[in-house]
């Protein structure tokens, strides 16, 4: 009986427990759920309460301060760079910050994060990109955009923009050159009374480039420069009478970073640079043929200078029309020069040739004339001799006839000719064989010795900042 009664208290314990188990738990998730609900209530009271009489055409402090714009750019990607159109593209991070007191609020929270579409329904600054030729902000899924606001009025705006943006570039010294590609921007329509844009951060921090960021084949980013410009800005106003007047519309703050390039320049010493020291090292090699080799010279000499042709003329294909001469160039020019001067000097060799003129100073030509004069005369004297001479053939039968007299004397030795050498080396030729080479190479040792010491030196003034 004892037993029974213990039993049956501890079943009736245990069902005690377990109701009041459920009923906590139940109270407990009402509870949650009614603090989920208060929340929820209580952001929605605040964006009511901010909005509330809130006019987005007028920026923050309108008639008591000037309103400050904080900015910071973070890079995502970097390029490519077009030389052509001298542009280049880039992806960023665009962050804004900006006090507005009208948007302060006091709640369980101290930051509201907000969507894009806050922000249409509040004042935010009216930047755009000086140089920008073509901008774009991202849209999918959704509008790339952020938005929070701390309880003190002070308001992030981030945004993801692509922004392909001039690129002023100085080609003198390409393929070695260096560029500064600027990226600007501010106010549109606030002058620098109304809105004026400051750095976030010091100037290394203001503008990140990531690290995997660079989309360049040709280039090498160095780094990048911060900067702040103040411009004056004037309109063009037009009279009854269409004279045109300017009106200073004021000065706006520009802020500017300066991307620094250097080209690599692999890729043109295969392309270019190699094709064309071969093709003058090719044009050399018919100084080592015999003067006689026409044919083979003359393929040589033509071959080379339509080859340094075609060359110059695809190395400029990579470029924008410019009206003045790169450092390739002056290369492919000086290039062109040896190959041309090569053929010359193989027309020169056979001119001399075909004359026979010989550089000892004696002229197979002469000699030939001085043997035939001679030869002349003799035949004149025994025709004179001849003519006074005229025996009676009938009677002096021992008199030889005119046609054995006449005959020439068999053991006379006859006068050699001049016999023209063959396989012969040109003393032009061998002088060439010494010149050209000499004179390239001392024209490549100048020439890379300038262009790269001024390219290392770029770097380092880059580098330094």
């Amino acid at each position: 009986m004892g037993t029974t009664l213990a039993s049956c208290r501890k079943e009736i314990l245990l069902f005690f427990t377990l109701v009041l188990w459920e009923s906590s738990s139940q109270v407990l998730g009402d509870t949650v759920d009614n603090d989920a609900k208060n929340n929820i209530t209580i952001f929605t009271r605040i964006l009511d309460r901010l909005l509330d009489g809130y006019d987005n055409r007028l920026r923050p402090g309108l008639g008591d301060r000037v309103t400050e714009v904080h900015t910071d750019i973070y890079v995502t990607s970097f390029g490519p760079v077009s030389d052509t159109d001298m542009e280049y593209t880039i992806d960023v991070f665009f962050r804004q910050n900006w006090q507005d007191e009208r948007l302060r609020f006091k709640g369980p929270m101290h930051i509201l994060r907000l969507n894009n579409l806050m922000a249409n329904k509040i004042w935010t600054p009216d930047t755009f990109f000086h140089n920008g030729k073509k901008s774009i902000a991202h849209n999918m899924t959704m509008p790339n955009k952020l938005l929070r606001i701390q309880d003190d009025g002070t308001l992030l705006y981030t945004m993801r923009l692509t922004v392909q943006a001039e690129c002023p570039m100085h080609l003198e010294d390409f393929p070695m050159d260096a560029h500064a590609c600027p990226l600007k921007f501010g106010s549109y329509a606030y002058t620098t009374s109304e809105v004026t844009y400051v750095w976030t951060r010091n100037a290394t921090e203001s503008v990140v480039v990531a690290p995997d960021g660079s989309r360049l084949n040709q280039y090498v980013l160095l780094g990048h420069l911060v900067g702040k410009e103040t411009i004056k800005s004037s309109t063009a106003c037009y009279t009854i009478s269409f004279k045109s007047s300017y009106k200073a519309t004021g000065e706006y703050t520009v802020m500017t970073t300066h991307f620094h390039l250097k080209r690599k320049i692999g890729y043109f010493v295969i392309q270019t640079y190699l094709p064309c020291i071969m093709t003058v090292i090719l044009s050399q090699v018919s100084f080592w043929l015999n003067r006689e080799s026409v044919p083979a010279r003359t393929v040589f000499g033509v071959t080379t200078v339509l080859t340094m042709t075609t060359l110059s003329i695809s190395a400029r294909n990579s470029l924008p029309k410019v009206a003045y001469a790169t450092a390739m160039d002056w290369f492919i020019a000086v290039c062109y020069a040896f190959v041309f001067s090569a053929l010359i000097e193989f027309a020169t060799v056979n001119y001399f040739t075909k004359r026979g003129w010989a550089w000892d100073g004696k002229s197979v030509v002469n000699d030939k004339k001085k043997e035939k004069a001679s030869v002349i005369k003799k035949n004149n004297a025994y025709a004179v001799a001849v003519a006074n001479y005229a025996p009676n053939i009938t009677k002096d039968s021992a008199l030889p006839t005119i046609s054995k007299s006449a005959t020439a004397d068999p053991n006379k030795a006859k006068p050699q000719e001049a016999k023209k050498t063959f396989n012969s080396v040109s003393k032009i030729d061998r002088m060439s064989r010494i010149v050209f080479p000499l004179l390239f190479g001392t024209f490549n040792l100048v020439y890379w010795a300038t262009y790269l010491n001024r390219e290392l030196a770029i770097e380092g003034l880059v580098l330094s900042k």
